[in-house]
């Protein structure tokens, strides 16, 4: 049945919640990590990109989050076995009970994408988008049925961060979103609710506040790119790993909380507010950073951080989980 715009109505009054195999299509570093992911928690994945090697380069990478992923814990019947790769989007939705997209970012591809997985996908199974970029609200309008139509956007790597961001579209049903949400729920994700469509969604406005004042404080010669790498990463940054904002700014009030907080330290909170930068990302801006971060790595070996980035990743999401307290 078609509603007024043409378009046809989902059918039926839910969405598939019962998933046993997930649909990536796109496998980057994005997408590799997703199907990681999956295959950890017991899922069969059918993957699919049209880019040359890829099914090496998927299978390749699965092998090296293994290990990583051992060490956090596997759920029944865990296997990189349980991976398929098949030739395009088509057969990869027709097989799915849930679909995640990481094509590029462009919306014309996006909306090819769509169209294509919505003909093939069974009407009750939601189709998701890692898009960092793009609403569901333009995607959708190339779907026959748009309501099953949702924003997943994960943090990278998906496969150890838990934070994944859930947003609908103009069109999209509530029931979609709540699919959506209980099945990132299920495989150890921490999914958000995000109440309306936004240039970068949430956490990356978040974090695109706090580089614009990092490069401006590096623009204006304030600190160096190694000041302010280390100014995060041994101060605010062991507490935001642990807690949000508003709620280490509400263990700062003591007794008083968040309201001893804002009164107390409002005034310089809007003080510095005021006298924020507002940069903008010039060559000599951006050679001033990339040769700042070059002097502050040194010789250091790219692939070395990245693996113990990952280790101490695995070691603090794990003590997270085991503490009760922590929201």
């Amino acid at each position: 049945m078609d509603d007024a715009s043409g378009q046809a109505r989902d059918p039926g009054p839910g969405y598939r919640t019962a998933i046993g195999r997930v649909a990536v299509v796109g496998t980057g570093v994005i997408g590799a990590s997703w199907v990681s992911l999956c295959l950890a928690h017991g899922l069969d994945v059918v993957a699919t990109d049209p880019a040359p090697g890829a099914e090496d380069a998927l299978r390749g990478t699965v092998a090296r989050h293994w290990p990583v992923l051992e060490q956090i814990g596997l759920g029944a019947g865990a296997s990189p076995d349980r991976l398929t790769f098949v030739a395009g989007p088509e057969e990869a939705a027709a097989q799915a009970d849930f679909v995640q997209e990481n094509g590029p970012e462009r919306l014309e591809i996006k909306r090819e994408t769509f169209a294509r997985l919505d003909a093939a996908a069974a009407p009750d199974v939601v189709l998701a988008t890692s898009s960092s970029g793009l609403t569901p609200s333009a995607v959708q309008t190339a779907c026959r049925f748009p309501g099953r139509v949702v924003l997943g956007h994960p943090f990278n790597p998906p496969h150890l961060v838990p934070l994944v961001e859930v947003l609908g579209g103009e069109r999209t049903d509530e029931g979609a979103i709540a699919a959506a949400t209980t099945f990132y729920a299920r495989i150890g994700k921490r999914p958000i609710r995000l109440r309306r469509e936004l240039v970068g969604h949430v956490a990356n406005r978040l974090q695109a506040a706090l580089w614009r004042e990092a490069f401006h404080l590096v623009g204006t010669g304030a600190a160096t790119v190694a000041d302010i790498d280390a100014a995060i990463a041994h101060g605010p940054g062991l507490r935001w790993a642990l807690m949000g904002p508003c709620l280490l700014n509400h263990l700062s009030g003591g007794p008083g909380g968040l309201a001893h907080t804002l009164d107390h330290l409002g005034p310089l909170m809007e003080a510095m507010w005021a006298d924020l930068g507002d940069p903008r990302l010039t060559p000599e801006l951006k050679a001033t950073l990339v040769q700042g971060l070059e002097e502050a790595l040194g010789q250091r070996d790219r692939d070395a951080m990245v693996a113990q980035r990952d280790r101490l990743l695995v070691d603090l999401v794990r003590q997270k989980r085991e503490a009760p307290d922590l929201p």
